[in-house]
């Protein structure tokens, strides 16, 4: 299982429309919100999607 954390800075699999792949999450629960590091876009997303849409946690 990937670890991840409030603060952690992951890698998801498809880009966002600005141009980066690289996202913070703010918040952990049943459902996790990521905000773009690019353009600071947040989305939430169910955790079993957003487990198999990540790619690798960058930084705690």
């Amino acid at each position: 299982m990937k670890e991840y954390k409030v603060g952690s800075i992951v890698i998801m699999k498809k880009g966002h429309p600005c141009g980066t792949n690289e996202w913070e999450v703010t918040r952990v629960g049943a459902d996790i919100k990521i905000k773009c590091n690019g353009c600071g876009r947040s989305i939430m997303l169910p955790r079993i999607d957003f487990n198999k849409k990540m790619k690798k946690v960058v930084s705690e």
